[in-house]
C-alpha cells in the first residue's frame, strides 16, 4: 500500500516547525553533553524548554532609557529566524516552492538582520554591559560576514550555483565533490564561523557569567519576560540553522526526503536532529578540549577563518579545486 504524499506547503511548514521545536531539543543535548564531559550531572536534556516556558510568563521591564526599538527588535529577530528555514534543505533534497524565493546569501542577509536588531536593542537598552556586548558583536560581525561571502563564493564556484538546494545536490552527487581541496577549505572555514556565530570556545564562553567577557549573552542582560523567551528560543533556532546549512550543504547532505511521501519527510525529522546532535557533540569537545581565547586574539580566529575560505577560491583557480 502506497504512502500518502504530504502536499509541498506542509512539508515547507515542517520544516519551520522542526527548527522552531528542535533548537531546544538540540541544546538540551549538548548542554547536558558539555556537563558529562566536565564531570558533571548536568542540566536536564529539556531544560531549555522549562526555560523558555518560565521566561513567558515573567513580566516584561523595560528601561526607562529604551526606545520602540527595544521590544521590536527580539520580534524580528525570531521572525528572521523562522524565514531561513524556508529557503534551505532542512527535510528534503527536492526544493520546495519558497526555496527558489532566496539563495544562500540571502539566507546569510536575514541571519546578519536577526544579529544587528539585537544588538540594537542592546545599545538601545543604556546598559554599559549591553552596549558594550553589541558593540563587541558588530565588531567581530565585521569579520565575519566578509568570510561568510567568502565561503558561499567558493562554494558557488565549485557547483555553479548559490541556491542551497543545488549546493546540496552537487555535494550528494559525488563523494569526489565533497573531498575536493578547495570545498574541504571553505568547510573549515564554514565551521569556524559556526563558532564564532554560536559563541563558542575558542571565542567565547557561552554559559559564563563574566560580562567582561561576554559578546553574544551581554546584548541580552537587559531583557525579561516574553522578549528574553524569544531571544533564548531564536538562540536555539540560529544554532540548529547553522548546523543545518553546515550538515545538509557542506558536509553530510544525505537522510533527507527524496520524494513527498509522509514516511520519507517523518523520518528525515529525526535524521536531522541526529545529525545536529552529532555536530553539537564535536562542538562540545571543542569547547572543552580549548581555552577562550583573549578578546584581542579574537580577531586572529576570525582572520584565519577568512583566510581558509580564500584558500579555497585560490585551490579552486590554481590547483583545479
Amino acid at each position: 500500500m502506497e504512502s500518502s504524499v504530504v502536499p509541498v506547503a506542509g512539508i515547507q511548514a515542517l520544516q519551520v516547525v522542526t527548527i522552531l521545536l528542535g533548537g531546544p531539543l538540540v541544546s538540551g543535548v549538548i548542554a547536558k553533553a558539555e556537563a558529562r564531559l566536565q564531570g558533571r550531572r548536568g542540566p536536564r536534556v529539556l531544560q531549555p524548554y522549562f526555560d523558555i516556558a518560565k521566561f513567558f510568563r515573567k513580566e516584561t521591564v523595560v528601561t526607562e532609557e529604551s526606545s520602540w526599538v527595544f521590544v521590536a527588535a527580539p520580534i524580528v529577530a525570531f521572525a528572521c529566524y523562522l524565514v531561513v528555514p524556508m529557503l534551505i534543505p532542512v527535510l528534503t533534497t527536492f526544493p520546495l516552492p519558497l526555496g527558489y524565493s532566496g539563495d544562500i546569501l540571502g539566507g546569510g542577509f536575514i541571519l546578519a538582520l536577526a544579529g544587528f536588531s539585537i544588538a540594537l536593542a542592546g545599545a538601545e537598552s543604556g546598559a554599559p554591559y549591553a552596549q558594550l556586548g553589541s558593540s563587541r558583536a558588530m565588531t567581530f560581525g565585521a569579520l565575519v560576514e566578509p568570510t561568510i561571502l567568502f565561503v558561499i563564493f567558493a562554494v558557488a564556484l565549485i557547483t555553479r550555483t548559490d541556491l542551497p538546494y543545488a549546493l546540496s545536490a552537487t555535494i550528494r552527487s559525488s563523494t569526489s565533490q565533497l573531498l575536493r581541496p578547495s570545498h574541504l577549505l571553505a568547510s573549515v572555514a564554514f565551521f569556524m564561523v559556526v563558532l564564532v556565530d554560536t559563541g563558542r570556545i575558542p571565542v567565547e564562553t557561552h554559559s559564563g557569567t563574566l560580562e567582561f567577557g561576554m559578546i553574544d549573552e551581554a546584548r541580552t542582560l537587559e531583557h525579561s519576560g516574553p522578549l528574553l523567551a524569544l531571544l533564548t528560543w531564536g538562540a536555539t533556532m540560529k544554532q540548529l540553522i547553522l548546523y543545518t546549512i553546515l550538515i545538509n550543504v557542506f558536509v553530510a547532505p544525505w537522510g533527507l526526503a527524496s520524494t513527498g511521501s509522509a514516511v520519507a519527510v517523518a523520518l528525515a525529522v529525526p535524521a536531522l536532529l541526529l545529525k545536529a546532535t552529532v555536530v553539537g557533540l564535536v562542538f562540545a569537545i571543542v569547547d572543552n578540549t580549548f581555552s577562550k581565547l583573549r578578546l584581542f586574539k579574537i580577531t586572529e580566529f576570525v582572520a584565519s577563518a577568512f583566510l581558509f575560505a580564500v584558500l579555497g577560491v585560490l585551490v579552486f583557480f590554481i590547483g583545479g579545486g
